[in-house]
Order: C-alpha cells, then structure tokens, then sequence
C-alpha cells in the first residue's frame, strides 16, 4: 500500500456537510480534498445525513462505507427537539451503507438494521476484519432501554457479507461512565482498542489485550500523554499505520465552534508503548476533517479517485 483514503464528513450547520466527503494522501502526512472539497455521496435515506464515517476493504474485492444515520442539520431543532438525550434515545437503529468495486463507482445507499428493540440510537460503526473467524466485526455505540439509557457502551455484530448479521452483543461497557467512538487495531497478535471515555477519566483512554473479544487493560503512557493536552474535548479517535512503520491517530477536537473543530494527528514510533505525541506541525490539511477512517490503498487506486472525481 502507498497511499491512504480519508472518508469523512464536514464541521457546517448546513446539511451539505453531513454527507460523504473523501480526502487523499500519498504519505499519511500532507492531505488533499477530492472532488473540489464537495461530497462524492449523498444520503438520500433515514434522516438524509450521515457522519461517523468508516471504510473496509474486504477479502473479496469490495469497498463497504458504514456510517452514523444522522444529520443535526436537518433534524436537531426538529424531531430531535434540540436535546442529544432524544438522539441517544430515540434516534435511527440502522446504518447507512454504500459498497463499490473500485472506490468510484458505488452502489445506492443501502440502510442495515442492526438494533433490536431494546436499543436506542446506533453511532459511530467502525469495522473490524477478524482474520481468526474469517469475517468482519462491525462495532458501534449504543445505549438500552433495559438500561435505562444510561452508560453508552461499545456492542458488535459479525458479517461475513454485509448482508446478513449476527444479533448483537455487548463488546465493551465501563461500569463508572458511558463509553463511545470504539476503534479496533491488530498487530504482531495484540489488539488495540481507543475509546471515548465519558468521566472517569474523561477523554480518549487506549487499551490493550491478547484476544478481540477478551479482557483489555488500560495503557497508562497514553494516559499520560492525553493528561498533557490540559483538555478532554477529543474524540472520535481513528488510526493508521504509516510506510515508515510509525503510527499515527487522529483525535477529534471539539473544543471551538466553527472551522476550529476537526481533527489533530499524535504519532508514535511503537503502538504497543502508547507514546503517541501531538504532531501538528508534520501534517497538513486542507480542512479540518470530522470523524472519519483512513484507509491504506494503492497508487493505482489513488490516481483513480484523484482523477476520476
């Protein structure tokens, strides 16, 4: 892989910006808009918005884009009567999903229910290919009307085709506070999970295990390192590995109104150490992005997209 794809939508009141934007980079460090920093889909579904992007390449060829089916554009002041407690509660049980053979040409948007009755609003999917089970574990959050809608917590679902799915079942949940915004790595047989904490602490905590499904503990480098920014307005946290061998995760600062908010890259040399420091003055964007992944990809399939849009 040479270079990577960023799926992702836009920080706009209007409703323009909660659709799917990509953006290209050829190193993982200097970023360019695609298609004239206008979306390349549309929702045309569910509330007529997406965001919390993710992107998959599966074994068999095919691209799949989950996302949130959301917009606060359209709807906050509206059915939403202007309270997120409505959205966790009574916000969309499906996922919006669009899949393409080539990264250009994509299918219609297609909606996937995965919650139950018991569930509330389902947010920020992220996939996962689990290599021992040969197959894809879609993970997001949610919270339960068994529960009272209290502590958000991390479920997932397994496809082997994204067409039909397991029930869902709990992944994560942090007894003392909410979690949200899971993200899921491999490498070298240990896995990394970065999640939004809601208190206790509140932030992005990083954790590690030696199974996807097991006990995780909490990584206190990383711990450290997110103390020193003196904020915990960060989340949405994704990764990816760059041609250097480093690591590099972008949070989401949401810590200004307006064109300040987007996301901020940490690099470390290691996953495992959880040393990952604040990077700014080695990237450039041409925007601040919202919540989104990165997905590595080929200069073939980067000279596609940059000139096919």
């Amino acid at each position: 892989m040479e270079a990577y794809l960023f799926v992702h939508f836009k920080e706009k009141k209007s409703p323009d910006g909660e659709q799917v934007y990509f953006a290209l980079s050829t190193d993982g460090f200097n970023w360019e808009q695609v298609n004239g920093g206008q979306p390349v889909l549309w929702s045309e579904k569910g509330d007529k918005g997406v965001r919390d992007h993710t992107i998959v390449r599966t074994k068999y060829g095919k691209f799949y884009i989950i996302a949130t089916d959301l917009s606060l554009a359209n709807h906050f002041y509206g059915k939403y009567k202007g309270d997120w407690e409505n959205i966790v509660r009574e916000g969309s049980k499906y996922l919006s999903l669009w899949e393409s053979d080539d990264l250009l040409n994509w299918s219609e948007q297609r909606m996937i229910e995965l919650g139950d009755e018991d569930f509330g609003f389902l947010w920020a999917p992220e996939v996962f290919h689990d290599l021992m089970e040969e197959d894809y574990v879609i993970h997001w959050t949610s919270a339960l009307a068994s529960n009272h809608f209290e502590h958000k917590s991390i479920y997932y679902s397994r496809t082997k085709d994204f067409e039909s799915f397991t029930k869902p079942q709990l992944l994560y949940r942090k007894e003392d506070s909410g979690v949200i915004d899971s993200a899921l790595y491999e490498e070298n047989g240990k896995y990394y999970r970065f999640v939004k904490s809601e208190d206790n602490p509140k932030g992005i905590i990083m954790q590690k295990g030696t199974s996807l499904l097991g006990e995780y503990e909490t990584v206190d480098a990383f711990s450290g390192e997110m103390a020193k920014l003196g904020s915990s307005t960060y989340e949405a946290p994704t990764a990816y590995k760059l041609s250097n061998g480093k690591w590099c995760l972008m949070l989401d600062f949401f810590g200004v109104e307006g064109e300040g908010q987007g996301y901020v890259p940490f690099v470390t040399d290691d996953i495992e150490s959880g040393l990952f420091i604040r990077s700014d003055e080695s990237f450039s964007f041409p925007y601040r992005f919202k919540h989104g992944t990165v997905l590595s990809i080929t200069m073939e399939e980067y000279s596609r997209i940059k000139n096919g849009y």
